[in-house]
């Protein structure tokens, strides 16, 4: 596999160069801490003082997966079936650990007082990458720079391109979305899932899709060319309810969104025809989600980051759902997973871990529903896990959970469902069912052919 980092984009993000300054990225001694006292992807590799966050030894691999587990695609087996939890918060005993919950949380515990907790377990720090990606990350600690006021990155690639923060307060809030929206998951991906809005009563219906995405942000082959700014490639088909079978969805999203937005299509399998879809960004809803998940919602959070003043609230020690593979074991009906008005709790599994804390206030003369959104970064992963999102009245509107867990084929830790509640209305959204399904993601280091992720493809491959 080719490990070289590439540095691209210089051309087409000199408009944005030339209207704001660049910040250069850290000194080579700093850069050095990567893998001594900091890890390889810029967390600090001891654990807390209390001893309740261990320190980080290596992570969880394909060689640390049971033994029964035969290989990607296969449903993940849990790796600490004798870990047991230490203590559930709920509505009545939340003040005791107040210091360690976010406001969502506290307002997840208010809404329902009765049905939703939090059951917290060990921590185990299991984010891992391969080595390449690691020594790519080191190169971009000091050669990657945020242009045009948060809207792109320059030269960094294959890695976490900011894994230690610098700057000031504002930098290093696009510091951390910026490793968010480039962190690793892999180099190709396949997946058949569903999603569902679950309403007041309880009540469902399954959206099914197969989604395919291939990230070329880390092409292993990649370099200025094939870069040609395109963080990732994505393919989503539906296959079920039969209203919406044989629809279809290509992404084409870009490394700098305010020079070039992302590039979307769409399939109509009724009208058979491929369409732009220039509306897939910021607060456009999601049909599928009935309007309780916005474009840049998903993945927890994408796109453009344009529409808002950042700033960046320092690391907290707080519960964030973390390992959490009995929600996605094999063969777990979704019945039993999806709640009235939550998923499960029993089925969850919450540790204590650092997060950055990032806030982003919307701009004066800027249009979104959220007029403000706070994300809770995993110090480890770069993953957003947790985030409280706010009307223009500034109260408490939704709150969204990526519950996580290792992929120790990879190795590295990705959500396995995202999940957003709609606190006024009192019903919630899921995305990333798969446990009906025979198989889970898939993930390979294949390279396509582009021309596979190309609108005209899209039509030949888009069956009712």
């Amino acid at each position: 596999m080719n490990d070289k980092k590439n540095v691209f984009l210089g051309g087409l993000l000199a408009a944005s160069v030339l209207a704001s300054p660049v910040m250069a990225g850290v000194s080579p001694s700093e850069a050095a801490k990567l893998g001594q006292s900091l890890t390889p992807f810029g967390s600090e590799k001891a654990g807390n003082a209390a001893g309740t966050i261990p320190p980080w030894t290596g992570g969880l691999r394909a060689e640390d997966a049971p033994a029964a587990y035969e290989g990607s695609g296969q449903h993940h087996i849990n790796p600490f079936p004798e870990d047991e939890v230490l203590f559930t918060i709920g509505a009545s005993n939340a003040e005791q650990f107040d210091q360690y919950l976010t406001d969502g949380l506290r307002a997840m515990f208010e809404t329902y007082p009765t049905t939703f907790n939090v059951p917290v377990y060990r921590s185990r720090r299991t984010h891992a990458v391969p080595d390449w990606v690691a020594e790519n990350t080191q190169d971009n600690a000091v050669s990657a720079e945020v242009v045009g006021q948060g809207a792109g990155i320059d030269g960094a690639f294959g890695g976490y391109p900011f894994p230690i923060l610098h700057g000031n307060n504002e930098q290093k809030a696009w510091q951390v979305m910026w490793n968010h929206l480039t962190r690793w998951r892999g180099v190709s991906i396949t997946r058949r899932s569903s999603e569902v809005a679950v309403q007041t009563d309880g009540d469902y219906g399954l959206v099914t899709s197969q989604q395919e995405a291939f990230f070329n942000y880390y092409n292993p082959e990649g370099n200025e060319d094939t870069l040609d700014n395109v963080i990732f490639y994505y393919l989503s088909f539906t296959q079920s309810p039969p209203r919406l079978a044989g629809g279809a969805i290509l992404i084409h999203e870009t490394l700098n969104q305010v020079i070039n937005p992302r590039n979307g299509w769409g399939y109509n399998a009724g009208q058979r025809r491929v369409r732009r879809a220039p509306n897939l960004g910021y607060d456009s809803p999601i049909a599928a989600a009935d309007n309780l998940r916005t474009a840049d919602d998903t993945d927890i959070f994408n796109g453009a980051l344009d529409r808002y003043n950042w700033d960046y609230k320092g690391m907290r020690e707080i519960y964030v759902p973390y390992n959490n593979y009995r929600l996605s074991e094999a063969g777990t009906p979704y019945s039993e997973i999806l709640g009235i008005s939550h998923v499960n709790p029993d089925l969850t599994r919450w540790e204590l871990h650092r997060v950055h804390v990032v806030e982003a206030n919307l701009k004066e003369g800027e249009r979104h529903i959220y007029a403000k959104r706070r994300f809770y970064v995993d110090a480890d992963s770069w993953n957003t896990l947790l985030v409280d999102q706010y009307d223009g009245r500034g109260e408490l509107w939704r709150v969204t959970m990526g519950f996580a867990k290792n992929y120790y084929e990879l190795p590295g830790v990705w959500t396995t469902l995202d999940v957003y509640h709609d606190l006024q209305a009192r019903r919630y959204h899921v995305l990333g069912l798969d446990t009906e399904q025979p198989s889970t993601r898939e993930f390979t280091n294949d390279v396509p052919n582009l021309r596979y992720y190309s609108p005209a493809s899209l039509r030949r491959r888009s069956v009712r």
